[in-house]
């Protein structure tokens, strides 16, 4: 069901890093082993999935990180205790919207383009734009930036994805960088990352 050994060298490797364990196609009493064995906090990729096996459990709070439509927000802002992945204007404003209509300010990650593989995020060109509009928002907060490298991304890429960071941490408040999952963790905390997201590595 979990991989109890991994995860306690994750927990290891991690130290002060926060770990959001992707729970993909996993389900509802595997998120409450790996709980159990410390990790306390989710992240799910798909509205559909986080709906069908979301549950208020003691002590543990849900990220979204995949791909988000518009017309989704509504469902899940009640659930989520962070959006990872805000890559555009309007699905910030909707996010907002939404957040305002249940009075609750939602923590989100802007999801940062770095390569040619990744299938979302804004471009590099256009993070400074976006990071200046969420911060307007009302019920957003600003948390930080959200990294896919490419599959086999060299260390250049790590670095690159740590000097974005930097560049704009002071000026916009910027507390987490979210990088690695069960492949590349260790490259990323190497790198900087204080919140990885690795997967298949906590159950395989």
């Amino acid at each position: 069901m979990i991989n109890k050994q991994n995860i306690a060298k994750i927990k290891q490797d991690a130290g002060q890093a926060l770990i959001v364990a992707a729970t993909k196609s996993r389900g509802i009493e595997q998120i409450k082993a790996i709980k159990q064995q410390g990790l306390c906090i989710v992240g799910e990729n798909r509205v559909q999935e986080l709906l069908a096996k979301y549950e208020v459990i003691d002590g543990l709070k849900w990220h979204f990180i995949g791909n988000l439509q518009t017309n989704k927000v509504r469902y899940i802002v009640d659930k989520v205790a962070m959006i990872q992945s805000v890559d555009r204007q309007n699905l910030a404003i909707e996010i907002d919207k939404q957040c305002q209509k249940i009075g609750v300010i939602m923590p989100v990650l802007i999801e940062v383009n770095i390569g040619e593989e990744a299938k979302g995020g804004v471009s590099i060109e256009g993070l400074a734009e976006l990071l200046d509009f969420v911060k307007q928002q009302n019920n957003l907060a600003l948390k930080g930036l959200m990294f896919i490298p490419p599959i086999d991304a060299k260390e250049e890429t790590y670095k690159q994805i740590k000097e974005i960071f930097d560049k704009h941490k002071d000026k916009f408040g910027l507390e987490y960088l979210s990088c690695g999952m069960s492949g590349d963790y260790e490259m990323a905390l190497e790198h900087g990352a204080n919140m990885i997201r690795p997967g298949t590595i906590l159950f395989e």
